[in-house]
C-alpha cells in the first residue's frame, strides 16, 4: 500500500513538471481567423458576375473594385503592425476584426461603383491588421522552434478557407441573395472577436492556463512583449533582407490575387465552365496552396533538425516556390482541357505557398520585437502587388479584346523575379544586430 502511494505521488509530481500546452491554442485561434479572413475576402470573386450585373459595371470598373481592397490592405499594413507592436495583438485584433466584419456586411448594401469601391477599401483597411498581429501573437506565445510550423498551419487554414469559399458562396446564394450573403459572412468575424478577446492575453503569465514549465519555454519571448516607441525605420529601409522580403512578396501576391479575383470570371467566360463547376475548380489553387503551406512548415523544421542551414532551407523553398509557380501558371494557359488546366494552376498555387512559412518566419526572426512592423511592411508590399494584379488584368481585358493569355505571361515573368529576390535574403540575422551600411548598429533603446 505504501509503495502504491509513493508511486502515485511520484507520478503526480512528474506530471506537474510537464509543460502545459496552452500556448498551442493561439494556433487554433490563428487558423480560425485565417479561415474567416479568406471567406470574407474571397466571397466577392464568386459574387462578381452578380454584382457587375446588378450595378452595371464593366471589366475595368470591376478591376478597380478588386484593387480597392489591395490598396487599402497595403496602406494600412505598417500602421496595423506597428499598432500591434505598441499595444499588443489582443486589443488590435479585436478592433480590426469587428471593423472588417462590419464592412463585409456593408458590401451587400452598396448601390453603385463609388459605394462599392469605398466599402471594399474600408474592408481592406481592417483586414490589413490580421496577419501582422497574428505573427506578433506567435512571437509572444510560441518558442522559436515552433513558429515556422505554426505559420505553415495558419496559412494552410487561410488557403483552405479560401478554397472552400466558392462552394460555400454557391450554397449560401441558393438560400439568400448575394446582398444578404455578405451579411451572413460578416457575422463570423464578430463571433471570433468576442471569444478571442475574452480568452487571449498579450502576456502569457497573465493567462491562468500556463504552468511554470510552459512559461519557462517562453522566457526568451519576454523582450517581444514590451511596446516600443522608436522603430528603427532607417535600419529597415537600409536592409537588403527587408528589400528582398518586400520584393518577393510583391511578386507572389501579384500572381496569387488572380485566384481570388478574376479566376471565376476566367473559368466562366473564357473556359465556358458552368457556375457550380467553376466554384469547385476555382478553389483548387487555394486548396493546393494550403497543402504547400503545411508541407513547407514541416519540411523546414525537419531539415533544420537534421542540421541543414536555416538560411539555405528558406532560400531554397523560396526560390523553388516562385520559379515553380512561374512555369506552372504559364503552362496552364495552354492546356485545352479546363480541368487539367486548373490542376496545373492548382500546382502553381502549391508552389506559390511553399514560400509563405519561410517568409513569415523570417519576419519573426529578423524583426524580433519589431516583428509586427516588419511583417506588416512585407504584407504591405505584397498587397501593392495584389492591388496591381487585378487592376492590370482589368485593363488588359478591356483594351485587348479580352486576351487572357497576356495576363498569364506577365504574371509568370513577375513570379520569376520573386525567385531572384530570395537570393538576397538573410533570413536569420535580426535587424537589431544586423550590419547595415557597413557598420554594426546597436539595438534601439
Amino acid at each position: 500500500m505504501a509503495l502504491n502511494d509513493l508511486n502515485s505521488k511520484l507520478t503526480s509530481h512528474s506530471s506537474a513538471q510537464r509543460p502545459t500546452r496552452t500556448r498551442h491554442w493561439v494556433i487554433v485561434f490563428a487558423v480560425t481567423l485565417a479561415i474567416i479572413t479568406y471567406i470574407d475576402r474571397v466571397c466577392i470573386s464568386q459574387a462578381a458576375p452578380s454584382i457587375r450585373e446588378a450595378l452595371g459595371l464593366d471589366d475595368a470598373q470591376m478591376g478597380k473594385v478588386f484593387a480597392a481592397f489591395g490598396l487599402a490592405y497595403a496602406l494600412f499594413e505598417i500602421p496595423s503592425g506597428w499598432w500591434g507592436d505598441r499595444l499588443g495583438p489582443r486589443k488590435v485584433l479585436m478592433r480590426v476584426v469587428l471593423w472588417w466584419s462590419f464592412f463585409t456586411a456593408a458590401t451587400g448594401q452598396v448601390w453603385n461603383l463609388t459605394s462599392l469601391w469605398v466599402t471594399r477599401f474600408l474592408f481592406g483597411a481592417g483586414e490589413a491588421g490580421c496577419f501582422p498581429n497574428l505573427t506578433k501573437a506567435f512571437t509572444l506565445w510560441l518558442p522559436k522552434a515552433e513558429r515556422t510550423r505554426a505559420q505553415g498551419i495558419m496559412w494552410m487554414g487561410a488557403r483552405w478557407g479560401g478554397a472552400f469559399t466558392p462552394l460555400l458562396v454557391v450554397f449560401v446564394f441558393s438560400l439568400v441573395t448575394w446582398r444578404n450573403a455578405f451579411v451572413v459572412f460578416g457575422m463570423l468575424g464578430v463571433a471570433w472577436a468576442v471569444v478571442f478577446y475574452a480568452w487571449f492575453r498579450d502576456r502569457p503569465r497573465e493567462h491562468p492556463g500556463f504552468n511554470e514549465p510552459e512559461l519557462e519555454l517562453l522566457k526568451d519571448n519576454e523582450a517581444n512583449i514590451a511596446g516600443h516607441a522608436h522603430m528603427p525605420w532607417g535600419r529597415l529601409v537600409a536592409s537588403p533582407t527587408v528589400w528582398g522580403l518586400w520584393g518577393q512578396y510583391f511578386c507572389i501576391s501579384y500572381g496569387w490575387y488572380f485566384y481570388i479575383t478574376w479566376l471565376p470570371t476566367y473559368l466562366q467566360e473564357e473556359r465556358g465552365v458552368a457556375l457550380g463547376k467553376s466554384a469547385f475548380l476555382a478553389g483548387l489553387p487555394l486548396f493546393f496552396g494550403g497543402a504547400g503551406c503545411l508541407l513547407a512548415g514541416f519540411l523546414l523544421n525537419w531539415l533544420v533538425r537534421r542540421s541543414v542551414s536555416v538560411t539555405f532551407t528558406r532560400r531554397l523553398l523560396g526560390f523553388v516556390g516562385c520559379a515553380g509557380a512561374s512555369g506552372l501558371l504559364l503552362w496552364s494557359a495552354y492546356i485545352k482541357d479546363p480541368r487539367l488546366a486548373m490542376v496545373s494552376m492548382g500546382l502553381a498555387g502549391f508552389a506559390n505557398d511553399l514560400t509563405l512559412p519561410g517568409a513569415w518566419s523570417t519576419c519573426m526572426d529578423v524583426g524580433g520585437r519589431f516583428a509586427g512592423t516588419l511583417s506588416g511592411s512585407m504584407n504591405m508590399m505584397g498587397n501593392f502587388g495584389g492591388m496591381a494584379g487585378p487592376l492590370v488584368v482589368g485593363y488588359i481585358l478591356k483594351f485587348t479584346d479580352r486576351n487572357w493569355e497576356i495576363t498569364f505571361w506577365i504574371s509568370s515573368a513577375i513570379y520569376f523575379l520573386g525567385a531572384l529576390c530570395w537570393l538576397f535574403i538573410d533570413p536569420v540575422t535580426p535587424l537589431e544586430s544586423a550590419n547595415v551600411a557597413g557598420r554594426t548598429v546597436q539595438a534601439c533603446r
